[in-house]
Protein backbone atom coordinates (compact mmCIF):
# COMPACT_ATOMS: atom_id res chain seq x y z
CA UNK A 1 0.00 0.00 0.00
CA UNK A 2 1.67 3.54 -0.76
CA UNK A 3 2.04 6.18 1.71
CA UNK A 4 0.87 8.82 -0.05
CA UNK A 5 -3.19 9.54 -0.40
CA UNK A 6 -3.56 10.37 -4.46
CA UNK A 7 -6.04 13.04 -5.34
CA UNK A 8 -8.45 11.55 -8.38
CA UNK A 9 -6.16 13.43 -10.75
CA UNK A 10 -3.22 11.98 -9.44
CA UNK A 11 -4.58 8.82 -9.66
CA UNK A 12 -5.27 8.97 -13.39
CA UNK A 13 -2.06 10.83 -14.00
CA UNK A 14 -0.50 7.62 -11.75
CA UNK A 15 -2.43 5.16 -14.12
CA UNK A 16 -1.42 6.79 -17.09
CA UNK A 17 2.18 6.89 -16.53
CA UNK A 18 2.21 3.31 -15.66
CA UNK A 19 0.39 2.47 -18.81
CA UNK A 20 3.00 4.57 -21.02
CA UNK A 21 5.93 3.18 -18.87
CA UNK A 22 4.84 -0.28 -19.40
CA UNK A 23 4.14 0.49 -23.75
CA UNK A 24 7.91 2.21 -23.78
CA UNK A 25 8.73 -0.90 -22.08
CA UNK A 26 7.64 -3.03 -24.96
CA UNK A 27 8.90 -1.04 -27.39
CA UNK A 28 12.42 -2.78 -28.91
CA UNK A 29 15.12 -0.30 -29.48
CA UNK A 30 17.86 -2.32 -31.47
CA UNK A 31 21.53 -2.05 -29.95
CA UNK A 32 24.01 0.41 -31.47
CA UNK A 33 26.24 -2.66 -32.65
CA UNK A 34 22.95 -4.29 -34.41
CA UNK A 35 21.76 -0.88 -36.17
CA UNK A 36 25.82 -0.75 -37.26
CA UNK A 37 25.28 -4.33 -38.35
CA UNK A 38 22.39 -3.53 -40.43
CA UNK A 39 23.91 -0.52 -42.15
CA UNK A 40 26.84 -2.97 -42.66
CA UNK A 41 24.67 -5.64 -44.68
CA UNK A 42 22.65 -2.80 -46.34
CA UNK A 43 25.13 -1.60 -47.99
CA UNK A 44 26.66 -4.66 -48.91
CA UNK A 45 23.41 -5.80 -50.71
CA UNK A 46 23.41 -2.62 -52.53
CA UNK A 47 26.96 -2.90 -54.04
CA UNK A 48 26.12 -6.39 -55.16
CA UNK A 49 23.11 -4.59 -56.75
CA UNK A 50 25.50 -2.11 -58.75
CA UNK A 51 24.73 0.75 -56.32
CA UNK A 52 26.86 3.29 -54.94
CA UNK A 53 25.35 3.71 -50.61
CA UNK A 54 27.62 7.36 -51.40
CA UNK A 55 25.79 8.28 -54.20
CA UNK A 56 22.49 7.24 -53.17
CA UNK A 57 22.68 9.76 -50.27
CA UNK A 58 23.29 12.73 -52.98
CA UNK A 59 19.25 11.81 -54.08
CA UNK A 60 16.64 14.19 -53.11
CA UNK A 61 13.84 11.93 -51.34
CA UNK A 62 10.32 12.44 -52.78
CA UNK A 63 8.25 14.77 -50.81
CA UNK A 64 5.27 13.03 -49.58
CA UNK A 65 1.74 14.72 -48.25
CA UNK A 66 2.39 15.04 -44.40
CA UNK A 67 0.38 12.28 -42.44
CA UNK A 68 -2.00 13.17 -39.79
CA UNK A 69 -1.56 12.83 -36.45
CA UNK A 70 -4.22 12.74 -33.42
CA UNK A 71 -3.64 13.99 -29.87
CA UNK A 72 -6.15 12.13 -27.89
CA UNK A 73 -7.76 14.46 -24.79
CA UNK A 74 -7.24 13.68 -21.44
CA UNK A 75 -10.33 11.77 -21.31
CA UNK A 76 -9.05 9.77 -23.92
CA UNK A 77 -5.79 8.35 -22.35
CA UNK A 78 -6.92 8.41 -18.95
CA UNK A 79 -9.95 5.73 -20.40
CA UNK A 80 -7.10 3.91 -22.53
CA UNK A 81 -4.71 3.36 -19.34
CA UNK A 82 -7.79 1.97 -17.00
CA UNK A 83 -7.99 -0.61 -19.49
CA UNK A 84 -4.44 -2.38 -19.35
CA UNK A 85 -3.84 -1.14 -15.80
CA UNK A 86 -6.32 -0.11 -13.48
CA UNK A 87 -7.14 2.84 -11.41
CA UNK A 88 -4.98 1.90 -8.23
CA UNK A 89 -1.61 2.39 -9.61
CA UNK A 90 0.90 3.88 -7.55
CA UNK A 91 3.79 6.24 -8.07
CA UNK A 92 6.16 4.22 -7.02
CA UNK A 93 5.50 1.41 -9.14
CA UNK A 94 6.69 3.20 -12.10
CA UNK A 95 10.37 2.95 -10.59
CA UNK A 96 12.65 0.53 -9.80
CA UNK A 97 14.18 0.44 -6.08
CA UNK A 98 17.15 1.86 -6.98
CA UNK A 99 15.57 4.53 -8.13
CA UNK A 100 13.27 4.99 -5.47
CA UNK A 101 16.55 4.94 -3.24
CA UNK A 102 17.87 7.89 -5.26
CA UNK A 103 15.13 9.68 -5.04
CA UNK A 104 14.88 9.70 -1.66
CA UNK A 105 18.75 10.33 -1.16
CA UNK A 106 17.77 13.58 -3.68
CA UNK A 107 15.13 14.93 -1.68
CA UNK A 108 17.17 14.72 1.54
CA UNK A 109 20.15 16.34 0.07
CA UNK A 110 17.24 19.09 -1.11
CA UNK A 111 16.15 19.36 2.47
CA UNK A 112 19.99 19.60 4.06
CA UNK A 113 20.00 22.72 1.34
CA UNK A 114 16.99 24.42 3.16
CA UNK A 115 18.99 23.07 6.38
CA UNK A 116 21.98 24.78 5.15
CA UNK A 117 20.19 27.67 4.21
CA UNK A 118 18.99 28.80 7.76
CA UNK A 119 21.42 26.88 9.88
CA UNK A 120 23.97 29.21 12.30
CA UNK A 121 27.63 29.21 11.55
CA UNK A 122 30.27 30.19 14.04
CA UNK A 123 30.17 33.59 13.18
CA UNK A 124 26.36 34.03 13.83
CA UNK A 125 26.15 31.82 17.27
CA UNK A 126 29.50 34.38 17.68
CA UNK A 127 27.32 37.58 16.49
CA UNK A 128 24.31 36.42 19.17
CA UNK A 129 26.86 35.29 22.09
CA UNK A 130 28.44 38.77 22.41
CA UNK A 131 25.19 40.65 22.16
CA UNK A 132 23.61 38.66 25.07
CA UNK A 133 26.69 39.42 27.06
CA UNK A 134 26.76 43.28 25.93
CA UNK A 135 23.22 43.61 26.75
CA UNK A 136 23.70 41.25 30.32
CA UNK A 137 26.49 43.41 31.07
CA UNK A 138 25.00 46.74 30.78
CA UNK A 139 21.73 45.44 32.74
CA UNK A 140 24.02 44.18 35.63
CA UNK A 141 26.27 46.43 36.15
CA UNK A 142 24.70 49.65 34.76
CA UNK A 143 21.25 49.74 35.31
CA UNK A 144 21.24 48.08 38.18
CA UNK A 145 18.44 48.42 40.78
CA UNK A 146 16.28 51.40 41.48
CA UNK A 147 16.60 52.64 45.68
CA UNK A 148 15.35 55.23 47.83
CA UNK A 149 17.96 57.38 48.96
CA UNK A 150 17.80 60.60 50.29
CA UNK A 151 18.68 61.97 47.07
CA UNK A 152 16.09 60.50 45.46
CA UNK A 153 15.90 57.10 43.27
CA UNK A 154 19.59 56.22 42.70
CA UNK A 155 20.54 52.64 40.37
CA UNK A 156 23.52 52.13 38.11
CA UNK A 157 25.69 54.58 36.78
CA UNK A 158 23.74 54.26 33.19
CA UNK A 159 20.32 54.23 35.21
CA UNK A 160 21.43 57.54 37.28
CA UNK A 161 22.17 59.33 34.15
CA UNK A 162 19.08 58.45 32.07
CA UNK A 163 16.71 59.76 35.20
CA UNK A 164 19.18 62.95 35.26
CA UNK A 165 18.00 63.49 31.76
CA UNK A 166 14.92 63.62 32.78
CA UNK A 167 14.69 65.52 35.26
CA UNK A 168 16.25 68.08 32.98
CA UNK A 169 14.55 67.60 30.34
CA UNK A 170 11.20 68.02 32.91
CA UNK A 171 12.17 70.52 35.62
CA UNK A 172 10.75 70.33 38.62
CA UNK A 173 9.48 73.85 39.04
CA UNK A 174 8.00 73.79 35.47
CA UNK A 175 6.55 70.41 36.05
CA UNK A 176 5.04 71.61 38.82
CA UNK A 177 3.66 74.72 37.59
CA UNK A 178 2.22 72.63 34.42
CA UNK A 179 0.46 70.40 37.32
CA UNK A 180 -1.03 72.84 38.75
CA UNK A 181 -2.20 74.43 35.04
CA UNK A 182 -5.63 73.97 34.14
CA UNK A 183 -4.41 72.80 30.94
CA UNK A 184 -2.87 69.46 32.89
CA UNK A 185 -6.05 68.60 34.88
CA UNK A 186 -7.69 65.64 33.71
CA UNK A 187 -10.32 64.20 35.39
CA UNK A 188 -9.15 60.40 36.40
CA UNK A 189 -6.80 61.62 38.52
CA UNK A 190 -8.13 61.65 42.29
CA UNK A 191 -5.47 60.92 44.48
CA UNK A 192 -7.92 59.24 47.05
CA UNK A 193 -11.54 58.45 47.89
CA UNK A 194 -12.59 61.57 48.85
CA UNK A 195 -14.53 62.32 45.42
CA UNK A 196 -15.37 59.17 44.58
CA UNK A 197 -18.79 57.33 44.08
CA UNK A 198 -17.48 54.05 44.14
CA UNK A 199 -14.62 52.95 46.44
CA UNK A 200 -11.19 51.90 44.62
CA UNK A 201 -9.21 49.69 47.16
CA UNK A 202 -5.56 51.25 47.99
CA UNK A 203 -6.36 54.82 45.49
CA UNK A 204 -3.54 57.30 47.30
CA UNK A 205 -1.16 59.64 46.28
CA UNK A 206 1.22 56.59 46.11
CA UNK A 207 -0.88 53.89 44.24
CA UNK A 208 -3.16 56.67 42.40
CA UNK A 209 -0.95 56.51 39.10
CA UNK A 210 -0.55 52.79 38.98
CA UNK A 211 -4.20 52.02 39.40
CA UNK A 212 -5.44 54.46 37.29
CA UNK A 213 -5.08 53.35 33.71
CA UNK A 214 -4.90 56.76 32.45
CA UNK A 215 -1.55 56.96 33.61
CA UNK A 216 -0.18 53.84 31.66
CA UNK A 217 1.92 55.16 28.79
CA UNK A 218 0.05 53.32 26.60
CA UNK A 219 -3.06 52.19 27.88
CA UNK A 220 -3.41 56.05 28.83
CA UNK A 221 -4.12 57.47 24.94
CA UNK A 222 -7.19 54.56 24.94
CA UNK A 223 -8.67 54.88 28.61
CA UNK A 224 -6.92 58.38 29.27
CA UNK A 225 -8.11 59.86 26.27
CA UNK A 226 -11.69 58.19 26.94
CA UNK A 227 -11.91 59.19 30.37
CA UNK A 228 -10.91 63.14 29.51
CA UNK A 229 -14.31 62.95 26.78
CA UNK A 230 -16.74 61.51 29.57
CA UNK A 231 -15.41 62.93 32.43
CA UNK A 232 -14.84 59.39 34.47
CA UNK A 233 -11.87 57.45 35.99
CA UNK A 234 -11.18 53.74 35.27
CA UNK A 235 -8.92 52.12 37.52
CA UNK A 236 -7.84 48.50 39.00
CA UNK A 237 -7.61 48.49 42.11
CA UNK A 238 -5.68 46.84 44.55
CA UNK A 239 -7.87 44.04 45.26
CA UNK A 240 -8.04 43.24 40.59
CA UNK A 241 -12.09 45.31 40.64
CA UNK A 242 -12.23 47.10 37.74
CA UNK A 243 -14.03 50.42 38.37
CA UNK A 244 -15.26 52.82 36.23
CA UNK A 245 -16.90 55.80 37.39
CA UNK A 246 -18.35 59.41 36.77
CA UNK A 247 -15.88 62.02 38.30
CA UNK A 248 -18.87 64.89 39.10
CA UNK A 249 -16.09 66.84 41.20
CA UNK A 250 -14.16 67.30 38.32
CA UNK A 251 -16.40 67.81 35.36
CA UNK A 252 -14.97 70.92 34.62
CA UNK A 253 -11.73 69.23 33.53
CA UNK A 254 -13.61 67.51 30.36
CA UNK A 255 -13.25 67.95 26.67
CA UNK A 256 -15.25 67.43 24.15
CA UNK A 257 -13.00 67.38 21.22
CA UNK A 258 -11.26 63.86 20.73
CA UNK A 259 -8.12 66.33 19.72
CA UNK A 260 -8.11 68.39 22.58
CA UNK A 261 -8.31 65.09 24.90
CA UNK A 262 -5.33 63.75 23.40
CA UNK A 263 -3.20 67.13 23.83
CA UNK A 264 -4.56 67.12 27.27
CA UNK A 265 -3.60 63.23 27.98
CA UNK A 266 0.02 64.36 26.61
CA UNK A 267 0.29 67.35 28.48
CA UNK A 268 -0.59 64.99 31.98
CA UNK A 269 2.07 62.33 30.81
CA UNK A 270 4.83 65.24 30.69
CA UNK A 271 3.89 66.95 34.34
CA UNK A 272 3.48 63.36 35.93
CA UNK A 273 6.80 61.49 34.85
CA UNK A 274 9.26 63.15 36.83
CA UNK A 275 7.43 62.82 39.94
CA UNK A 276 8.46 61.12 42.65
CA UNK A 277 5.46 58.22 41.99
CA UNK A 278 5.77 58.46 38.61
CA UNK A 279 4.11 57.24 35.83
CA UNK A 280 4.06 53.39 35.42
CA UNK A 281 5.67 51.06 33.35
CA UNK A 282 3.77 50.47 30.37
CA UNK A 283 1.37 47.88 30.55
CA UNK A 284 1.82 47.51 34.33
CA UNK A 285 -1.39 48.23 35.84
CA UNK A 286 -2.58 45.40 34.43
CA UNK A 287 -0.79 43.19 36.40
CA UNK A 288 -3.13 44.24 39.33
CA UNK A 289 -5.44 41.68 37.66
CA UNK A 290 -3.36 38.75 38.62
CA UNK A 291 -4.73 38.11 42.20
CA UNK A 292 -3.26 35.11 42.58
CA UNK A 293 -0.10 33.26 43.68
CA UNK A 294 1.90 32.59 46.94
CA UNK A 295 5.77 34.32 46.50
CA UNK A 296 8.50 34.69 48.98
CA UNK A 297 7.92 34.46 52.84
CA UNK A 298 5.16 36.79 53.24
CA UNK A 299 3.14 34.25 50.80
CA UNK A 300 2.46 37.73 48.35
CA UNK A 301 0.34 37.37 45.10
CA UNK A 302 1.73 38.64 41.56
CA UNK A 303 -0.54 41.92 42.26
CA UNK A 304 1.40 42.67 45.23
CA UNK A 305 4.58 41.64 44.08
CA UNK A 306 4.27 44.40 41.86
CA UNK A 307 2.69 47.37 43.32
CA UNK A 308 5.96 46.94 45.37
CA UNK A 309 7.74 47.27 42.83
CA UNK A 310 6.18 50.20 41.70
CA UNK A 311 6.64 51.85 45.31
CA UNK A 312 9.95 50.95 45.39
CA UNK A 313 10.79 52.99 42.06
CA UNK A 314 9.89 50.62 39.36
CA UNK A 315 8.73 53.71 37.31
CA UNK A 316 8.67 54.70 33.01
CA UNK A 317 12.08 56.56 33.73
CA UNK A 318 13.56 53.12 34.67
CA UNK A 319 11.50 51.31 32.11
CA UNK A 320 13.79 52.95 30.16
CA UNK A 321 16.71 52.74 31.38
CA UNK A 322 15.85 49.00 31.24
CA UNK A 323 15.04 49.08 27.45
CA UNK A 324 18.88 50.28 26.61
CA UNK A 325 20.03 46.70 27.33
CA UNK A 326 17.50 44.99 25.37
CA UNK A 327 18.18 47.68 22.38
CA UNK A 328 21.59 46.59 22.49
CA UNK A 329 21.29 43.32 21.97
CA UNK A 330 18.94 44.19 18.86
CA UNK A 331 21.62 47.05 17.49
CA UNK A 332 24.39 44.29 18.02
CA UNK A 333 22.36 41.26 16.09
CA UNK A 334 21.45 43.32 13.36
CA UNK A 335 24.24 45.42 12.91
CA UNK A 336 26.81 42.22 13.10
CA UNK A 337 24.23 40.15 11.05
CA UNK A 338 24.30 43.30 7.93
CA UNK A 339 28.24 43.40 7.97
CA UNK A 340 28.27 39.50 7.66
CA UNK A 341 25.84 39.52 4.52
CA UNK A 342 27.91 42.36 2.72
CA UNK A 343 30.83 40.67 3.30
CA UNK A 344 29.37 37.44 1.67
CA UNK A 345 28.72 38.99 -1.54
CA UNK A 346 25.06 40.12 -0.50
CA UNK A 347 23.79 43.75 -1.77
CA UNK A 348 23.42 46.24 0.68
CA UNK A 349 19.47 46.60 0.30
CA UNK A 350 19.05 42.87 0.67
CA UNK A 351 21.51 43.05 3.47
CA UNK A 352 20.02 45.42 5.94
CA UNK A 353 17.99 43.23 8.54
CA UNK A 354 15.04 45.99 9.27
CA UNK A 355 12.92 42.89 8.30
CA UNK A 356 12.18 39.21 10.00
CA UNK A 357 11.26 37.72 6.65
CA UNK A 358 12.96 34.29 6.62
CA UNK A 359 12.80 34.16 2.88
CA UNK A 360 15.12 37.61 2.94
CA UNK A 361 17.28 37.03 6.19
CA UNK A 362 17.18 33.23 6.86
CA UNK A 363 19.21 33.69 10.12
CA UNK A 364 18.47 36.59 11.50
CA UNK A 365 15.10 35.96 14.22
CA UNK A 366 17.02 32.90 15.11
CA UNK A 367 20.11 35.06 16.20
CA UNK A 368 17.67 37.54 17.91
CA UNK A 369 16.09 34.84 19.79
CA UNK A 370 19.67 33.68 21.35
CA UNK A 371 20.99 36.75 21.92
CA UNK A 372 17.58 37.74 23.85
CA UNK A 373 17.61 34.10 25.60
CA UNK A 374 20.98 34.33 26.79
CA UNK A 375 20.19 38.43 27.90
CA UNK A 376 17.44 37.19 29.75
CA UNK A 377 18.64 34.38 31.21
CA UNK A 378 21.79 36.32 32.64
CA UNK A 379 18.48 38.90 33.97
CA UNK A 380 16.90 35.89 35.89
CA UNK A 381 20.09 35.42 37.40
CA UNK A 382 20.34 38.29 38.57
CA UNK A 383 16.99 38.16 40.36
CA UNK A 384 17.69 35.23 41.42
CA UNK A 385 20.76 36.24 43.54
CA UNK A 386 19.63 39.72 44.60
CA UNK A 387 16.19 38.16 45.96
CA UNK A 388 14.72 41.33 44.74
CA UNK A 389 11.65 41.43 41.99
CA UNK A 390 12.60 44.82 40.94
CA UNK A 391 15.57 43.39 39.35
CA UNK A 392 13.26 42.47 36.39
CA UNK A 393 14.17 43.78 33.34
CA UNK A 394 10.81 44.28 32.00
CA UNK A 395 11.58 45.02 28.36
CA UNK A 396 13.90 42.26 28.14
CA UNK A 397 11.53 39.44 29.13
CA UNK A 398 9.00 41.11 26.89
CA UNK A 399 11.58 40.48 23.51
CA UNK A 400 12.48 37.31 24.48
CA UNK A 401 8.64 36.71 24.92
CA UNK A 402 8.12 37.91 21.84
CA UNK A 403 10.87 36.07 19.95
CA UNK A 404 10.09 32.50 21.75
CA UNK A 405 6.71 32.68 20.52
CA UNK A 406 7.92 33.95 16.60
CA UNK A 407 11.14 30.89 17.04
CA UNK A 408 8.15 28.44 18.29
CA UNK A 409 5.77 29.24 15.39
CA UNK A 410 8.75 29.05 13.43
CA UNK A 411 10.30 25.34 13.98
CA UNK A 412 6.35 24.19 14.47
CA UNK A 413 4.29 25.77 11.73
CA UNK A 414 6.21 27.67 9.21
CA UNK A 415 9.78 25.81 9.02
CA UNK A 416 8.19 22.28 7.57
CA UNK A 417 5.49 24.32 5.60
CA UNK A 418 8.95 26.44 3.60
CA UNK A 419 11.08 23.55 3.69
CA UNK A 420 8.03 21.74 2.06
CA UNK A 421 8.14 24.76 -0.39
CA UNK A 422 11.72 24.49 -0.90
CA UNK A 423 11.76 21.43 -2.23
CA UNK A 424 9.09 21.44 -4.36
CA UNK A 425 10.46 24.51 -5.83
CA UNK A 426 13.48 22.99 -7.02
CA UNK A 427 11.93 19.99 -7.99
CA UNK A 428 9.22 22.45 -10.21
CA UNK A 429 12.51 23.59 -11.63
CA UNK A 430 14.40 20.14 -12.53
CA UNK A 431 10.39 19.20 -14.18
CA UNK A 432 9.81 22.35 -16.07
CA UNK A 433 13.44 21.68 -17.81
CA UNK A 434 11.99 18.65 -18.78
CA UNK A 435 8.69 19.62 -19.62
CA UNK A 436 10.05 21.56 -22.31
CA UNK A 437 12.84 19.37 -23.89
CA UNK A 438 9.35 17.56 -24.24
CA UNK A 439 7.75 19.92 -25.96
CA UNK A 440 10.94 20.78 -28.02
CA UNK A 441 11.32 16.75 -28.81
CA UNK A 442 7.49 16.84 -29.94
CA UNK A 443 7.92 20.32 -31.95
CA UNK A 444 10.43 18.93 -34.47
CA UNK A 445 8.50 15.16 -34.19
CA UNK A 446 5.24 16.87 -35.41
CA UNK A 447 7.32 18.82 -38.17
CA UNK A 448 6.35 16.04 -40.72
CA UNK A 449 3.00 16.02 -39.63
CA UNK A 450 -0.44 17.61 -39.65
CA UNK A 451 -1.51 17.32 -35.75
CA UNK A 452 -5.03 17.01 -34.82
CA UNK A 453 -5.98 17.60 -31.09
CA UNK A 454 -9.09 15.73 -30.13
Amino acid sequence: MSKFKYTKFEKQMNSVLKHQDEALADIHFPSSDETDATITRTEALLRGLGYQPEALRELVPIQQSKKVMVVPTWEELCAEAERHVGTGCELESIFTEEELRSNELAIRQLNEEFNVIHRLDTFDISIAALAELVGATVDILLVGVPTKTPEGLKGGPLANYVRDYFDKKFPEEEMQQLANSKISKVPYDAQDNRHTTIRVEGLSAYYHRLLQLGHDPLLGFIFGVTDILTGRMTTIDKAGNIVSQVMENYADRKESDIFAALAKQVIHFKSDVTTSMGLPAPLMSLFNLLQFGSIGEEEQTIAEIVQGMYYEGYDFIHFCSMSIPAMLVEVIVRLGYAIKRIKEGHAMKDSIPLSLNREKHPKLATMLFIAHAGATAANAGKVYFTQNPVAINYPQWIAFAKYSYSQLKWVLLEKPALRDAYVKGRINEELDAVLDESNATFDRFAEDYIVVFN
